[in-house]
Order: C-alpha cells, then structure tokens, then sequence
C-alpha cells in the first residue's frame, strides 16, 4: 500500500483515494492500476471513475454498495496495485503551426523567457508529454513534462474565445484546446487534428496515460492536414513509447 494513500468521503455517492501530492508519473500510475484493478474485479455498485493528476474519484450507488463494505473492497485491490501490468502507452504527434496568427502570444513567452521564438519551438517540440488526465473540456489534455525554461504566466485578461486547436501555455503547463472556449493560455500555436469530434466513433482522440509529442510544420502542411482531416483520410501519426531503462 502507497504509504501517502488516502480515502476521502466525497458526499453521498462518491469517494476519492488519492495516492499522493505532487504531480509526478509514478503517482499517476498508481491511479491508472487502481482503474484497471477495479474494472477487472468488477465491484458490484461502481458507476463511473474519474481520474485525476494524482486521485481517483470512485462514483458507485450506495443501494448496491454502502461505504464501508466498498471500502474494505477497494483497499483489498490496493495490495494488489504491483501485480497490475498497465498497458504500453504509445505517442501521437500533433503537428503544429507555431506564431504568427495561429501563436500570437509566442513573442510573450520568448520575451518573458529571455529566449528566441526559435528556441522556444525548440524546447516545445523536443519533449514527449504524459497525458496525465482530460478535463475542463471533451477531451482537453493535461500534459506533464515542459521544460521549464518556457513557462510563462497565464494572460492578465483571459480571452473570451480561443479557437479549437490552439496550443498554449500557463505556468509550467502546456495544453491543446479541443473545443472553441474561453480560456486564459499564452498561445503559442495551433494543430489542425481534431482531439474531438462527436460525429467521430471514438469523439475523443487522445487517452490518459498515452504521450503526445509536437511537431512544427509550415502553413501548406496545415492546411493540407486540414483537408486531409475533413476528407477522412489524414493518418495519424503513433508509435511505442520506449520506457525508461530499456
């Protein structure tokens, strides 16, 4: 059992076990086995799973299951979390048109970060970045592993519109929104794939647990994936994610 793990009474029909405090791999795995316990093991009354950075919240129906009988149940799995294999992630690229009209804030992330918007390019595409978890919008993805030297705040003034595609940055954290929405990032840039798309058969196309890697292209390389993507026939770009000490 994870020394930090902790169990949470999350209201009526819902509880959190949270496996640490820090954004960290190695936490978020524990989190990913303790789903794939849970859905091997097919507890009686679990509803839905929503995992976090560093959590899991377990929805289940207490007329099926009540608190106490789930939690000595899910505390038996926790044992057990070093037998779970979790599966072989794979990374997509996302091909990226960066600055200008589709990165108009690169130029504050360059100024901010004493660097040029070359560099900045070059410290982006050169990470491969865990799909901790999505969230805020279908299939928005929170991403670990940016370097440093480009972090920069979020806007003062959020925008009331950021158009589907753009890859921004806030903090140390980079993103892609999936959707047209408000939203507060420095963008840097903007892919033409669609992370979701409800006439899609799978809506959301990036998963937990996957990595994602940015890739710049020039604007005829945009617009030909743009094409390609409406026409249904852009294929997208995957391959193994070679694990450390390999």
């Amino acid at each position: 059992m994870h020394r930090e793990t902790k169990y949470l009474i999350a209201g009526e029909k819902a509880l959190v076990i949270e496996f640490g405090n820090k954004i960290r791999e190695e936490i978020n795995s524990e989190v990913r086995a303790m789903m794939i316990a849970i859905e091997k093991e097919k507890i009686e009354g679990i509803v839905e799973m929503t995992p976090t950075y560093r959590s899991l919240m377990i929805h289940y129906d207490p007329l099926k299951k009540d608190y106490s009988t789930l939690l000595k149940e899910l505390k038996e799995l926790e044992n057990q979390l070093n037998d779970i294999e979790i599966p072989s992630p794979e990374v997509i690229e996302i091909p990226t048109l960066y600055g200008g009209a589709y990165g108009p804030d690169i130029e504050n992330v360059a100024k901010h970060n004493d660097l040029t918007i070359d560099e900045v390019i070059k410290l982006h595409t050169s990470k491969e970045y865990l799909i901790y978890m999505l969230g805020f919008t279908p299939g928005f993805p929170y991403l670990g592993g940016m370097d440093e030297k480009i972090a920069t705040p979020r806007l003062k003034t959020p925008r009331t519109k950021i158009s589907v595609g753009s890859v921004g940055i806030a903090g140390s954290q980079t993103g892609i929104y999936p959707i047209d929405s408000p939203g507060g990032w420095q963008l840097i840039g903007k892919t033409p794939l669609k992370l979701y798309d409800a006439y899609r058969d799978i809506p959301i196309l990036l998963q937990s647990g996957n990595y994602i890697r940015f890739v710049a292209i020039d604007e005829d390389t945009y617009k030909k994936i743009e094409e390609d993507i409406h026409n249904n026939t852009y294929v997208y770009k995957k391959y193994p994610k070679e694990r450390v000490g390999k």
